[in-house]
């Protein structure tokens, strides 16, 4: 899943994206407005962190333009304004939820992947294939009743393919839904994981390639 957080505070910004890319999370980050909209403007994103008062104004006129236009990517509005006032403003012009600052890292996490979750395809809180069992609300995963240790984008990477288990999912789809605007597309980054999960999860192998297409995720039992 992939979110976008603007925010004009270079430490806020750098901590909240750092929080959710340690969620498994694909982060882009903007510093005002115009940045947001190009960003916006060639990304599909599960979900934007707004900050309400950008250097270019109020980022509620900016959602409210949004949904006016028939953007539908949930929004949470993070902001220092939090009278009730405040909050049935940034309601009302189109925002899904709305956490002010000082806030709880976890929390944060938690409601921007809750968003997160109304765009994405549904999916079973348990996905098994070929005795591997992924829990993708506990995060863990296990083969034959061992417990793997992932890194966050070994995870990411594993539960996108399983989303889609027994369908090829492109190279292209696995770098924007796992990995945010720094990766270099055309770099080995895919391969080197992929191969390092196939060396976790053991045999028989279940991650199978493509060739110039992408990778699959299926049992052969």
């Amino acid at each position: 899943m992939r979110v976008l957080v603007v925010e004009d505070d270079d430490d806020l910004r750098f901590a909240v994206a750092a929080a959710l890319r340690g969620s498994s999370l694909a982060v882009d980050e903007a510093a005002d407005l115009p940045e947001a909209d190009e960003a916006l403007f060639v990304t599909a994103y599960d979900c934007v962190v707004f900050d309400r008062m950008l250097p270019a104004g109020d980022s509620a006129d900016y959602v409210r333009r949004m949904r006016s236009e028939g953007q539908t990517v949930p929004v949470l509005f993070l902001t220092a304004r939090d009278t009730v006032a405040d909050r049935v403003e940034g309601l009302t012009t189109g925002g899904d939820d709305y956490l002010a600052k000082p806030f709880a890292v976890p929390e944060l996490v938690a409601r921007v992947r809750n968003l997160c979750r109304r765009t994405a395809v549904p999916r079973p809180p348990v996905i098994r294939c070929g005795g591997v069992e992924i829990d993708t609300a506990g995060r863990t995963v296990h083969r034959d009743g061992v417990r793997l240790s992932l890194t966050i984008k070994e995870f990411a990477l594993l539960e996108t393919l399983a989303a889609r288990r027994g369908e090829v999912v492109r190279r292209g789809e696995l770098i924007e839904r796992c990995w945010d605007e720094l990766t270099e597309p055309n770099s080995n980054v895919i391969e080197v994981l992929v191969s390092q999960l196939r060396r976790k999860l053991g045999d028989p192998p279940l991650i199978h390639t493509v060739r110039g297409v992408g990778y699959r995720l299926e049992s052969q039992e």
